[in-house]
């Protein structure tokens, strides 16, 4: 019998700890099935921070470096300075990319870094409970919004895409979701763009995926992709900010 269906060689054997419904898995696999096809198993090292992508690590099955809270771009800087031939890349929460890292994420797209950056937007502070976020929706409930996001004193959700496609040196900035079987396949060619982006040596890319988050939205993960499509979405638009290469 022909396999059509199988886990890609940059996973680990290790199940999934992740809440129900939540986007992190999926959003792993493509990366490491984009991993696969560019052949770069070998030469890729992925960088993590405090979160839930925190246990990117106990996945991914290739290196993979713990960063402080918001310093990826700092470390992956680093890393591909002195390491050239190697695909750098970080997988970042909004909570730690949008608020403590973000100082790091703007001047590594200032520079130009040419390292790949992958920012799972899911308007809340998944791992720590729920709280609000740089990119919590106004009026919407957290932790530490009870009745809902006020912007008059909390101020406005930050749009990170929307900021960074500004700046001269970034190369791609792009924003895309996984609520949708479509969108996955968007969001799988957009990760193989970043990355190729990367090897051909043209600069800072960002991919922007909204995701679920089930249990801090206390939702069904149905409701959870149907919350996203009719709110998120709208604050949040899908599409290509920047793409300094794009084919004419």
């Amino acid at each position: 019998m022909k396999k059509v269906f199988e886990r890609p060689q940059s996973l680990k054997k290790t199940p999934f700890r992740y809440c129900p419904g939540c986007g992190h898995s999926i959003i792993h696999r493509l990366i490491a099935e984009a991993i696969d096809e560019f052949k770069i198993h070998e030469k890729t090292i992925g960088i993590a921070p405090v979160g839930c992508a925190v246990f990117a690590y106990d996945y991914f099955n290739f290196d993979m470096i713990e960063a402080a809270h918001g310093r990826p771009p700092a470390v992956a800087t680093g890393m591909k300075r002195v390491l050239p031939d190697r695909v750098i890349f970080s997988y970042q929460g909004d909570g730690d990319l949008a608020a403590i890292g973000t100082a790091e994420i703007i001047h590594a797209a200032s520079r130009g870094e040419n390292i790949t950056v992958f920012f799972i937007n899911n308007a809340t502070y998944g791992m720590t409970g729920g709280q609000m976020a740089p990119t919590t929706l106004p009026m919407q409930k957290t932790t530490t919004t009870q009745k809902g996001r006020d912007v008059k004193t909390t101020g406005y959700p930050l749009h990170v895409s929307e900021m960074l496609a500004t700046t001269e040196g970034a190369s791609l900035i792009a924003r895309t979701s996984v609520d949708s079987f479509k969108n996955l396949v968007t969001t799988k060619n957009l990760i193989k763009k970043a990355f190729k982006y990367q090897i051909e040596d043209k600069g800072f890319s960002l991919i922007e995926i909204l995701s679920p988050c089930p249990t801090d939205w206390r939702m069904s993960p149905e409701k959870a992709l149907e919350w996203m499509r009719d709110n998120m979405m709208k604050v949040y638009k899908l599409g290509v900010l920047k793409d300094k290469y794009r084919e004419k």
